[in-house]
């Protein structure tokens, strides 16, 4: 028989007088948290509860737990109900004003003069005192299941003070009163109180009620077997997860038991342009009470551009960040998601190449950021990493070296933008010349990792220089001009230098095979790397730091021809200054873009160039 509660008054035993102030300053940015730790507390009540009524046969097994949030706008109060084991005076002594308080006073003291306040996974820990965050005064009503226990009331008002006394409650469980202060009176909005509970326990197994409305789901997708559920259910519950969000391209299901516990579903998004590479979010769960979607520890970096949930329940959650790094178990699991992934894309390349190829785009920034930041992931997935080629159709880097071992050996030819790359391009195609074309932002990044793999395997820009094959070896340089004594290619050079007036310009002269180009601009492989990088992760270099041009001019070119005719004997109209430029303007166009300035010389200068025709 439990004994009748006396109203007490009294101190909180806790040196410290009053941390409440603490909590508020230091979580001010997360006050919310406090919606996750009531309903986590409610939810564990009414679990206990479940199991003393199978274990000691008491109250009715058949009533299902439930929570229920009520919000009354006009006592600005938030309610938080369940009908769990409830507690009577004697527990409330122990478990709010000692256990509860002491427990949020030691994180308090664990963490406060650290720089950790975000490094802590999902701030657990706080538990009931959290409520403090928003209220000026706490309540509880509570009756516990034991026989003739008798209801009680508690309150705080956030010092150390606190009284507990009898009152009126017909039903078994805990209803926490939130008297919310006047700087939180957004947390008596419906919607609001929506948006957390579907944040932090839309998944959780019982039900949650919001003024009488059912909000929650019970019945999480990553808890069914795989072999349960259809396709269409995935994409559905991706909807939930991340509304209007496009529909996912394939996904994993992760369900493991031993040696740990591991659930959740991951989704490879739809990539509408680069830069959603970096808006993945896995959100992590605890025994399905959202915890943070930003855990780098657990889910490996390069996984968070993926989406979708993964449910850990043995991870320790209100420890430090730092923790969690050298933690092994939490290690183990990192590994075991890690190897899913890799598996599920090898599994799609072999068993699916057509619909690999087709999801591609969108999932190679991915698989490059990855390989590049997890060396077990590149082990696993280094073969199957493709690229679209000039042959037409996408190759891996095995198949390019092994078709093209005769021509180009251990080298790979390669044009970021094929576009402004055309006249290049079509030379090395010409000549039978295979290229791959990388179009990511990521990939001049990409290549100098895989030549640092595999350093026997040289990655050679088409603009950076010309290649062996596209020069006529059995060219003759013969003496052009017998007075000075110089060859033709010296005298082209120094017809071009004296013309031109760039001393920053190098000039290469060269017996291409073909001779339908006159000249083209070549940029070395180091500084092109450099600059696409420096464009990569937006650092803004100073232009003149990339101004090493090589303008390589074609022997075989009538243009030149002409040139090295009008040198010698001047036309009236045309004069070889012009004609110099004229030749470095287009192959300048050619490259890519060119200045205002430069453009409006160019169109003038053509415009003579015509005028002076003869009819």
């Amino acid at each position: 028989m439990t004994t009748k509660t006396q109203e007490i008054t009294g101190d909180i035993s806790i040196n410290t007088e009053n941390i409440l102030p603490i909590i508020k300053k230091w979580l001010y940015s997360e006050q919310e948290i406090f919606v996750r730790e009531l309903i986590s507390n409610a939810f564990d009540a009414i679990n206990k509860y479940k199991k003393i009524k199978i274990s000691e046969g008491v109250g009715d097994i058949t009533s299902k737990g439930k929570i229920k949030i009520k919000i009354d706008k006009d006592k600005k109060t938030l309610t938080f109900a369940d009908n769990g084991l409830g507690m009577d005076a004697e527990e409330i002594q122990k478990y709010i004003n000692q256990i509860a308080f002491s427990g949020a006073e030691d994180f308090i003291k664990k963490y406060k003069d650290k720089d950790e306040k975000n490094q802590i996974i999902g701030h657990f820990g706080l538990g009931f005192y959290s409520a403090f965050m928003a209220a000026e005064l706490v309540e509880i009503n509570s009756l516990s299941y034991k026989k003739g226990a008798q209801a009680v009331n508690w309150q705080c008002d956030g010092t150390s003070k606190f009284s507990i006394k009898p009152t009126k409650k017909t039903e078994v469980g805990t209803d926490v009163i939130l008297h919310i202060n006047k700087e939180n009176e957004k947390f008596l909005e419906e919607s609001k109180i929506t948006e957390l509970v579907k944040k932090y326990a839309n998944f959780l197994p019982v039900e949650i009620e919001i003024d009488g409305k059912l909000t929650n789901d019970q019945n999480p997708l990553w808890l069914k077997q795989p072999a349960e559920i259809k396709d269409e259910e995935y994409k559905e519950f991706y909807q939930k997860l991340f509304p209007f969000s496009p529909e996912p391209l394939f996904w994993i299901h992760l369900n493991v038991d031993y040696p740990f516990s591991l659930k959740g579903i991951l989704y490879f998004p739809k990539i509408l342009h680069e830069l959603d590479s970096h808006k993945g979010q896995v959100k992590l769960f605890c025994q399905q009470v959202f915890v943070t979607d930003n855990a780098k520890e657990i889910i490996p970096e390069f996984l968070t551009l993926l989406q979708g949930t993964v449910d850990c329940p043995d991870i320790p959650l209100n420890v430090s960040r730092s923790y969690l790094q050298n933690d092994p178990y939490v290690q183990k699991i990192s590994k075991h998601i890690t190897k899913k992934v890799a598996d599920k894309l090898n599994e799609l390349y072999k068993k699916d190449k057509e619909n690999f190829e087709k999801y591609w785009t969108d999932i190679s920034p991915f698989i490059k950021f990855g390989m590049m930041n997890n060396h077990d992931f590149y082990e696993k997935v280094k073969d199957i990493v493709i690229f679209p080629s000039s042959s037409g159709d996408n190759t891996s880097l095995k198949d390019y070296l092994e078709r093209n071992k005769d021509k180009n050996k251990d080298t790979i030819f390669y044009c970021t933008d094929k576009e402004s790359k055309i006249v290049h391009l079509n030379m090395l195609k010409e000549h039978g010349l295979e290229i791959i074309f990388l179009d990511s932002v990521i990939d001049s990044h990409f290549i100098n990792f895989l030549e640092s793999k595999d350093p026997k395997i040289k990655y050679k820009s088409i603009d950076s220089e010309v290649d062996e094959h596209l020069i006529d070896k059995t060219a003759q340089n013969e003496i052009e001009d017998p007075k000075g004594n110089k060859a033709l290619k010296e005298k082209i050079e120094t017809i071009f230098k004296e013309n031109l007036k760039n001393e920053k310009l190098k000039i290469k002269v060269e017996d291409l095979k073909s001779d339908k180009t006159s000249a083209i601009i070549m940029q070395s492989e180091h500084l092109k790397r450099m600059k696409d990088m420096s464009l990569m992760m937006r650092q803004k270099l100073p232009e003149q730091m990339f101004e090493d041009y090589t303008l390589v001019i074609n022997t075989k070119s009538p243009v030149i021809k002409n040139i090295l005719k009008l040198s010698e004997t001047p036309n009236k109209g045309l004069n070889t200054e012009m004609l110099c430029n004229q030749v470095y303007d287009l192959a300048v166009l050619a490259q890519g873009p060119v200045s205002g300035e430069q453009k409006q010389r160019f169109i003038d200068r053509t415009n003579t160039i015509l005028a002076s025709l003869e009819g």
